[in-house]
């Protein structure tokens, strides 16, 4: 295959990124249509492709070999089953689903349909994360005994969230914590290499939003013992926490390092801290094109592509999704019981 025909499902900020991703910043695949969402038709025009006027007619087109599902969580599990029956591969962003229980009606649905599921989890593919990555895998910090990761946003900046994307209120998804967590702690994963064992955590909603967990505190024990602890946030007051919407701190036998996504990386070794990266900076909402914002996104779209093109699994596909999924609903349930949630669920 030349290249790979994209459609994009799905018109809101991450419509906007991923077609813009696929239309000028990855390489083997050329977009091809856009479907669902109001504003379809004025992205569909501003990139210069046809709007379909349905996810159906969207996938009945022959030269769509793949989509991309932008869309709320809730959503993703019947357009991968309708995706899959029309023998297209599937991107799905993060959180893949609500619910483990979805993730392997996906996980089955391409799997029988003979097409590839990939999940969006660029924290895998930013600069400033592969850079600490590397300092675990080249042996700077030893082995890692402990982690901490907090994802902090301020209430104003959660109340507007909540008003420009009202599907966050649908009981039926997994809500803005399941957005956000499932980034940690797929990330968590990804610097150990080792799965979840348990999770103790608790949640509330300390303010007035009539949403869900919008404050958890989790525990998460690691195969061979690795200690974890992450909060995850939308309401704390103003100005919220410096350095606090993206941030992990892993602490090694050896040494230890400091990173925000959007700030900073430091190692801290011996008897002092150095400061070994500083990302390029953007504006996340006036700059949604912005090429620094969408390199990330960009390395996911590439290696979903490469893998339809030299047919083989992607390296985060469907498995790797609900593990991160899996993790956010162990935190659910043990503060549901307060109990200790042992993993596998």
């Amino acid at each position: 295959m030349d290249s790979v025909g994209v459609g994009v499902i799905g018109s809101g900020f991450m419509g906007i990124t991923y077609s813009e991703s696929v239309a000028n910043h990855t390489e083997g695949c050329h977009l091809v249509a856009i479907a669902g969402g109001s504003r379809a038709p004025a992205l569909a025009l501003d990139c210069g492709v046809p709007a379909e006027p349905d996810v159906d007619a969207l996938l009945a087109r022959a030269d769509v070999d793949a989509v991309v599902l932008a869309t709320p969580d809730q959503d993703r599990p019947e357009l991968t089953r309708k995706a899959a029956a029309a023998g297209k591969h599937v991107l799905a962003e993060k959180p893949m689903a609500p619910t483990i229980a979805e993730c392997d009606e996906m996980i089955a649905a391409c799997e029988s349909a003979g097409v590839n599921l990939a999940v969006v989890k660029t924290e895998r593919y930013r600069k400033i994360t592969m850079k600490a990555k590397a300092l675990i895998d080249d042996g700077v910090i030893g082995p890692i005994q402990m982690m901490r990761t907090v994802s902090a946003f301020p209430l104003p900046t959660t109340r507007e969230l909540f008003a420009d994307r009202q599907w966050m209120f649908d009981a039926s998804g997994g809500g803005l914590f399941m957005g956000m967590a499932s980034h940690n702690t797929d990330f968590l994963r990804w610097l150990t290499g080792r799965e979840v064992v348990s999770v103790y955590a608790q949640s509330t909603t300390f303010s007035d939003l009539d949403a869900p967990n919008l404050s958890v505190m989790a525990q998460i024990g690691f195969e061979d013992g690795i200690q974890a602890h992450m909060w995850i946030t939308a309401e704390l007051p103003a100005p919220s926490l410096p350095a606090s919407e993206v941030r992990f701190q892993v602490f090694g036998r050896d040494a230890m390092f400091d990173l925000e996504n959007f700030e900073f990386l430091d190692v801290g070794k011996g008897e002092s801290w150095e400061r070994v990266y500083e990302p390029e900076r953007f504006d996340y909402l006036k700059e949604p094109k912005s090429p620094i914002r969408l390199f990330p996104h960009a390395g996911v779209i590439q290696d979903f592509v490469d893998s339809i093109r030299e047919q083989r699994p992607p390296h985060v596909g469907g498995l790797e999704g609900r593990k991160a999924v899996e993790i956010c609903e162990a935190c659910l349930r043990s503060a549901q019981s307060g109990q200790v949630v042992s993993l596998p669920l």
